[in-house]
């Protein structure tokens, strides 16, 4: 994916997968910097990709929205930020970092979330996946991330005793509290060892707690998913229901990066009424 065309292929193709499995609204997250081997700039990258989003969502009744993303190893963060504004009113709705966590806290790019701040713009951050409550504290006390890409491990944060009361650190609470969205991808983090199976995955006690949880694919093509997939995967561990789906579906919707106003619209006059025509039929 090193050519305006290949890009935009491939974007379009996403968008056509996604209105195809009956999503209305999407965030969708790329590196533009993996991207500029072949001599491409970054804008003619985010350019490509955004075309390629608007050919493939064209009479579907799905809108497709791009996070730019930076890799935690690499020093181009502010970079990414800086076009993630630039972009925003043409089809960007936020910034993000990713990679791994390891060795590459998040305060390392503080410049790049300070911009965005400043610029008043959205952000969410990949943290407590592969590394533990440290990632996720330093991705909200100090970066003041909008929402968590995975935070599986806030679990670290929570203990349950025999009888399955569960009680929260200080933490967990705050997640809580302030209804920080989890940006919940189950089969992935079975898929990287996460946990060992979605029957173990802390989404259900999360869920049961009030978290902010949301489900999300992470990688559709790597793990082999779609977001119908994600969601019938907990229908058939822990017996969920259309109320369940509908709860996490309206969570990620309240959860996103566009305008207040296009939320609301679209919780109240598609999803909500998508989900009452197929409990009134059930």
């Amino acid at each position: 994916m090193q050519t305006a065309g290949a890009l935009a292929r491939v974007a379009r193709e996403c968008a056509e997968d996604l209105a195809a499995d009956g999503v209305v609204y999407a965030e969708v997250r790329f590196a533009p910097e993996l991207h500029v081997e072949r001599g491409l700039a970054l804008d003619a990258v985010i350019e490509a990709v955004l075309d390629g989003f608007r050919a493939g969502s064209a009479g579907t009744g799905l809108k497709i929205r791009a996070l730019l993303t930076a890799m935690r190893h690499a020093a181009r963060s502010l970079e990414i930020a800086e076009a993630a504004v630039r972009w925003r009113d043409r089809g960007v709705v936020g910034f993000d970092i990713a990679g791994a966590e390891a060795g590459y806290p998040p305060s390392r790019h503080l410049d790049a979330f300070q911009f965005m701040q400043r610029a008043n713009g959205h952000y969410t951050i990949h943290a407590g996946e592969a590394f533990g409550l440290p990632s996720i504290w330093e991705a909200l006390q100090w970066c003041n991330a909008d929402r968590l890409g995975h935070g599986v491990r806030i679990m670290d944060d929570i203990a349950v005793d025999p009888d399955g009361n569960a009680v929260l650190g200080q933490l967990a609470n705050y997640v809580r509290d302030v209804r920080v969205p989890l940006e919940m991808c189950p089969t992935s983090n079975v898929d990287t060892g996460v946990c060992a199976s979605i029957a173990e995955h802390p989404i259900r006690l999360l869920r049961e707690l009030h978290f902010r949880v949301t489900v999300n694919t992470d990688n559709r093509l790597m793990s082999g998913v779609t977001l119908s997939s994600e969601f019938a995967g907990l229908v058939d561990v822990f017996d969920y229901g259309w109320s369940d789906i509908r709860w996490l579906t309206v969570n990620a919707m309240k959860s996103a990066f566009i305008p207040f106003d296009q939320r609301l619209a679209l919780i109240n006059d598609v999803i909500k009424p998508g989900f009452d025509a197929v409990l009134s039929d059930g």
